[in-house]
């Protein structure tokens, strides 16, 4: 029993030692995760607005690189997540790198709804609700305000995505639906199809005519969320294969194992792995 407990002793240490030796040395490959914090006022909104924004490494091969940016909605919560998973999978060129917006909140239930209303998922009447309705400003934000000041600090090239969870991922649909001119391709994970009697889908199906051309890419999609959150989302399915849409590529994805809070960790992995699917690196051989 004594050398058995000599030998796992002596084991215990030799690892310890060959772990720390290990972790001495420094890999810089992909890890950290370096941004801005910056604040511009908005004229717009009428107040200050803070986000994140993370840039690729530099190429000294090509220092005029060009990129495209992911606008990113409640930037608090996911803007890290996106970088990391940008960071990653364009270090292996499975997709380009990117310049990744995270957009902070300052009133998201304002920002981040499409019309008025003060009746929540279940039902009840809720008065802190009464700010809602705010995307169209939102919008003017984003295309007068903080995308010119991202065109001109930094060096983009003409593919802009737009990507937001839950309130959030309603806020895309939106835009794609009213101004789609303002991106290429929109990420709505969860998004609150439910919201004043199914809002969104009235829209849809009056903005999006039957077999026109409309060149986006859409990726959407929930999770274990159940009832009338899963039914909205199943019937803006239906609506969007059925308008047989040209040129819109897009892809449904139901996670019923995650949570209507851990179902971005996956969701939004799968969605630049479908925007890109058919992405290529320039230096391939």
């Amino acid at each position: 029993m004594t050398s058995l407990h000599n030998f796992l002793k002596s084991l215990l240490l030799f690892l310890l030692f060959f772990n720390l030796k290990v972790n001495a040395q420094k890999v810089e490959l992909y890890d950290s995760i370096s941004n801005d914090v910056l604040t511009i006022p908005s004229k717009v909104l009428n107040e200050d607005r803070r986000f994140y924004v993370h840039v690729p490494k530099t190429d000294s091969t090509n220092l005029n690189k060009k990129f495209p940016v992911l606008y990113l909605l409640d930037g608090e919560n996911h803007f890290h997540l996106l970088s990391a998973y940008i960071e990653y999978l364009s270090h292996w060129e499975e997709i380009p790198p990117m310049i990744v917006v995270g957009i902070i909140n300052t009133d998201r239930k304002k920002d981040l709804t499409p019309s008025k209303n003060t009746i929540t998922y279940d039902g009840k009447n809720d008065t802190t609700l009464r700010p809602s309705g705010g995307n169209e400003h939102f919008f003017q934000f984003l295309q007068k305000e903080l995308m010119p000041y991202i065109e001109t600090n930094y060096k983009t090239n003409s593919f802009n995505i737009f990507g937001g969870h839950s309130f959030g991922g309603n806020t895309t649909i939106n835009c794609m639906l009213i101004r789609p001119e303002m991106f290429d391709a929109y990420i709505a994970v969860s998004p609150s199809l439910w919201w004043d009697n199914r809002f969104m889908l009235k829209q849809a199906d009056e903005k999006l005519k039957k077999s026109s051309v409309y060149n986006k890419i859409l990726f959407y999609s929930d999770g274990n969320e159940g009832g009338s959150f899963h039914t909205a989302v199943l019937k803006f399915d239906r609506l969007i294969v059925n308008k047989t849409l040209k040129g819109l590529r897009f892809k449904y994805n139901y996670y019923p194992k995650e949570s209507h809070m851990t179902e971005p960790i996956v969701a939004y992995y799968d969605a630049l792995r479908f925007i890109y699917k058919d992405w290529k690196s320039p230096d391939a051989k």
